[in-house]
């Protein structure tokens, strides 16, 4: 490489500064010598060679990055990976770049839920309020305003006539959502409500609280008919099996509960996480097979239920219900990991990170088979949609963002 003499001048200017900032003063003195340099070199060549050192590192990590991407998508087009066509829809997965980035909360996006038999979405927010959304148009639909401070979590009856929303003013509200008018508002937690779920049969739903309890309430009458005590700091998500029977919570204690809803009694604390447990999620039937195969379970003997939990610690945990033990972690993430999902298939995960991405998982070789930088700041939220090819994901960065599977 040939340099220019001024370039020449400047280059040694800076190793002469290194030198004599160093205290290499006998080299300092023989290279002004050899490079005929005066010795009253200017500031602006003060601490400029390891300023230029270390930015060609990051530019080769940078480079080493881009490059390793450039090939993954070159391996896509050779292996007709985003073609539908070529793979069953079990197999799908999101790619970039997304579909729709919708914006109009004017605070942090903390949860996405679809709809589950209408083609939208709701995303609640820091800003109070929640905001439905058409997933394949990408248009606005409505704004439900009510609650008077951060909206935590959001769900949705199994027929999708009733929303249920749970927040930082410490109520649970209960919306119509043919109407968008809220219908109940339920008082009785001492703290941030974080989450809240339906029991499958829709009668109740279930609630969690910085005020380290879990709520049973009543939908019909807006009583509350039951109370799960045992975590010892804020529960941070609470979720239900597909049959009822069990509750699965999480807490800033580092454990996962497993509660029987019948008796109210926790059947297993399970503990494996170092940090703040953020979400959980149960595995559908039709990844049962592939997790049991994955953790080197006898499948004919139908083990489980399972359940995945993701953590501060920023590891994702698969565990036996069953035998209330850990079955395999997956590690990855560069960050706090915020939310999961099961892909409807059965052979993936879906997570999404403070490292500001959302990651698909091979459960079978329990590994991160793909890495999306899906937004501009923390990525709080995920959510898969059960029948259609979609996910949708929210930000930090106010802004929800429609991915397509393909």
């Amino acid at each position: 490489m040939v340099l220019s003499q001024k370039q020449k001048e400047d280059l040694n200017k800076a190793i002469a500064d290194y030198l004599q900032s160093n205290g290499y003063s006998n080299a300092y003195a023989a290279f002004l010598k050899e490079a005929n340099l005066a010795e009253d070199i200017d500031n602006k060549h003060s601490g400029i060679l390891e300023k230029k050192w270390t930015s060609v590192i990051r530019l080769q990590k940078k480079v080493m990055e881009l490059e390793r991407k450039l090939e993954e998508t070159e391996q896509e087009i050779h292996s007709g990976g985003p073609t539908r066509d070529k793979r069953s829809p079990a197999e799908w997965i999101p790619r970039p770049p997304e579909r729709h980035c919708l914006s109009g909360h004017r605070n942090t996006v903390t949860r996405v839920g679809f709809h589950p038999v209408y083609t939208l979405f709701v995303s609640a927010s820091e800003d109070g309020t929640v905001k439905v959304w058409d997933y394949e148009t990408g248009d606005f639909e409505k704004t439900l305003k009510g609650h008077t401070d951060s909206v935590q979590d959001v769900a949705f009856d199994p027929s999708g006539k009733l929303l249920a929303t749970c927040s930082a003013d410490m109520t649970v509200r209960l919306w119509d959502f043919q109407s968008y008018q809220c219908v109940r508002t339920l008082h009785g937690h001492d703290h941030n409500v974080s989450s809240v779920t339906f029991l499958p049969s829709a009668d109740h739903i279930v609630s969690a609280s910085r005020d380290k309890t879990l709520k049973m309430w009543e939908v019909q009458t807006g009583y509350c008919v039951a109370n799960f005590r045992g975590h010892r700091d804020w529960v941070r998500m609470v979720r239900v099996t597909s049959d009822g029977s069990l509750l699965a919570s999480c807490s800033n204690d580092q454990t996962v509960r497993i509660w029987v809803v019948a008796t109210r009694e926790c059947r297993f604390e399970l503990r494996d996480h170092e940090h703040v447990v953020e979400c959980i999620c149960w595995a559908p039937d039709a990844t049962c097979p592939v997790i049991a195969e994955a953790a080197g379970l006898d499948v004919k003997k139908t083990p489980g239920p399972f359940l995945c939990s993701g953590s501060r610690d920023k590891s994702i945990k698969m565990w036996d219900v069953g035998a209330g033990v850990c079955l395999f972690t997956m590690t990855g993430h560069d960050n706090w990991v915020r939310s999961v999902v099961f892909h409807p298939g059965g052979k993936y995960l879906v997570s999404a990170s403070d490292d500001k991405t959302m990651r698909i998982w091979d459960l079978a070789n329990k590994r991160n088979s793909k890495s999306i930088e899906a937004h501009g700041h923390f990525c709080t939220c995920v959510d898969f949609h059960r029948s259609a090819p979609y996910v949708v994901t929210g930000s930090v960065d106010q802004t929800v963002k429609v991915w397509e599977c393909r």
